[in-house]
């Protein structure tokens, strides 16, 4: 119960982490990349795509794993329901945080960075269990046997890429893909590698606390 709190509390602060890239204006990481070219241009909330391709994901992972698709895996779905409500949670929060001049913008777009950072090693610390886009890259892998690292190299990559062609498609103009974009894809892994002991020790002591 306590590493699930753990998780929870994790996909709160990468929700913040969203946000703030979001408001940044310079590009959100690739896994947000998707819903948030595509909540400009329809009357969906970022939120309600990130759902809606988690549980695209989830499908998938289905069909590629086939009869060694573990159903404890189907609690990807509750918690990409809990991550896209607390995305949109986290975007009305910040929705008065403004910026004046580029640096600023880059301020704002590291910080959020920084919260998807933490976030993730939460997430990785707490034992618990994977979101859909994980999942998804270890399904490949598992039928696959390549490493983890280059899958999830090539699924980033692809949902940038999807991002882009489908804003140049209904919008003409790229959305949601810049230079911060690529800091995330770089300076996320880093920092989350970084943060995974110092976050670990903060939950053993935690969960040793609670126990």
């Amino acid at each position: 119960m306590k590493r699930w709190m753990i998780l929870i509390v994790s996909l709160f602060i990468m929700s913040f982490g969203v946000a703030f890239s979001v408001k940044a204006q310079l590009g959100t990481s690739p896994i947000s990349s998707f819903p948030n070219a595509v909540s400009e241009f329809t009357p969906f909330t970022i939120g309600n795509v990130t759902i809606f391709m988690h549980v695209v994901l989830i499908l998938l992972q289905i069909l590629i794993l086939r009869k060694k698709y573990e159903l404890i895996q189907l609690i990807q779905l509750p918690l990409a329901i809990v991550f896209g409500y607390l995305t949109d949670l986290c975007v009305w929060i910040t929705q008065h945080i403004t910026y004046h001049n580029y640096v600023q913008q880059w301020i704002i777009c590291l910080i959020g960075i920084a919260l998807v950072a933490i976030g993730v090693s939460g997430a990785v610390t707490s034992k618990t269990t994977v979101l859909a886009g994980e999942g998804f890259c270890l399904a490949v892998c598992k039928v696959t046997n390549m490493k983890f690292g280059n899958m999830k190299m090539i699924f980033d990559i692809s949902l940038v890429v999807i991002a882009v062609a489908v804003s140049l498609i209904f919008t003409h103009h790229v959305i949601g893909v810049r230079e911060g974009t690529v800091a995330a894809m770089v300076l996320v892994g880093l920092l989350s590698r970084i943060m995974l002991k110092p976050l670990q020790k903060i939950e053993n002591r935690f969960v040793a606390t609670v126990l």
